[in-house]
């Protein structure tokens, strides 16, 4: 099981060389890392003075063949998806309709970088060759709303799944769902249901696998990086409350080249705020100044559940209370804070309860139940 970190903030503040420099950190204390990137421009292979592509190459260095790096060319892995899908579909249907259709010839759509980069990274995590998968992604809202996705379209299937059923034409068409799949579907279709078959199943499970990844700052863990400019500050103070929607934990703040550091380490208590100085051709002086990326387990986690208390307490920092909207429609909660929105999947304890309160302090939103 592999570490995944990753970066976030505004462009321009340095994110790709902390990023750089984070993977050099950790292949020197012996970890096999791999190093991927979203940016298809030369500035990375000029950085890790290696050419790099859509595979993973051996970073020049002493690094002992433990630092590979490569580049997430979303065209490439766009190609490899589809095959993937072209096999599924010849897994469960008689008459596969994909077949004739080659990843080859299909084009990127707005917002499939981001959900394909971080698909490849799941699965290099899960081959079980890397200690830590550094992942220089766009650090931006996009990139959290991917990593939140399993979590979203977990409560899509959730909710819709009882919708369906309770309709009337789910009540209607039921009896005739079981034989008009069988004569489709190459699997034995055991009841009416479509959410409980074979391939719902595997659905689910990657989808739970992907909630409990990027709850766990064990596997997945985001380290914010600005400088002092205003601007770059408040996106990162953004991003942050952002990451705490989609169940991310946020180790640190890295400030990148300020002068100082000491109004922003007040706007990011409790966060630790470490200077980084600049790169002046010797990566030493960088990843020196860099954290101990391990200790980030110590940071505020975004959700902290107790039934005995019978409250939900949600980390939400760079957002106010006129920020933060609570709603409850049926067992779940959504809390929308900035342009994000979370239903918080309660257990059996408070799940159907209604909320009795809630309150706004000190970067909490608190809710009794």
């Amino acid at each position: 099981m592999a570490l995944i970190l990753t970066f976030l903030g505004k462009g321009g503040t340095g994110r790709s060389t902390i990023a750089v420099a984070a993977a050099k950190q950790l292949a020197g204390q012996g970890k096999r890392v791999l190093f991927a990137t979203q940016d298809p421009t030369p500035a990375i292979d000029l950085l890790l003075e290696t050419p790099l592509t859509a595979d993973p190459q051996p970073v020049a260095g002493s690094f002992q063949g433990n630092f590979q790096a490569m580049k997430l060319y979303s065209t490439t892995l766009l190609e490899r998806s589809w095959e993937e899908v072209k096999k599924l579909e010849a897994q469960y249907l008689r008459s596969p309709f994909f077949k004739a259709v080659y990843g080859q010839e299909l084009g990127v759509l707005p917002g499939m970088d981001n959900a394909l980069a971080l698909n490849a990274v799941r699965e290099y995590e899960k081959s079980g060759s890397y200690d830590v998968i550094v992942y220089d992604g766009t650090g931006d809202l996009a990139m959290l709303r991917v990593l939140g996705m399993p979590e979203t379209l977990s409560w899509y299937i959730r909710r819709f799944r009882q919708v369906f059923a309770d309709s009337d034409l789910g009540k209607t068409i039921s009896p005739f769902v079981q034989p008009i799949a069988g004569a489709v579907l190459n699997v034995n279709w055991t009841s009416g249901d479509i959410f409980n078959q074979p391939a719902a199943a595997q659905v689910n499970n990657l989808l739970e696998e992907g909630r409990n990844a990027v709850a766990d700052p064990n596997r997945v863990i985001a380290y914010l990086v600005t400088n002092d400019d205003p601007g770059a500050v408040a996106t990162a103070q953004y991003l942050w409350g952002s990451a705490q929607q989609v169940g991310l934990t946020v180790g640190g703040v890295l400030l990148n080249q300020a002068q100082s550091g000491e109004s922003v380490e007040t706007t990011f208590a409790p966060l630790t705020v470490r200077s980084i100085p600049n790169r002046e051709g010797d990566w030493q002086s960088v990843m020196s100044a860099l954290p101990d990326f391990t200790q980030a387990t110590n940071a505020p986690r975004p959700i902290r559940i107790d039934t005995a208390e019978r409250k939900v307490y949600l980390f939400l920092p760079g957002f106010d209370k006129k920020q933060v909207k609570l709603t409850q429609y049926g067992p779940e909660v959504t809390i929308e804070a900035g342009d994000q929105r979370r239903n918080i999947f309660l257990p059996p304890q408070l799940s159907g309860k209604p909320v009795s309160g809630a309150k706004f302090q000190d970067g909490y939103l608190i809710i009794s139940f």
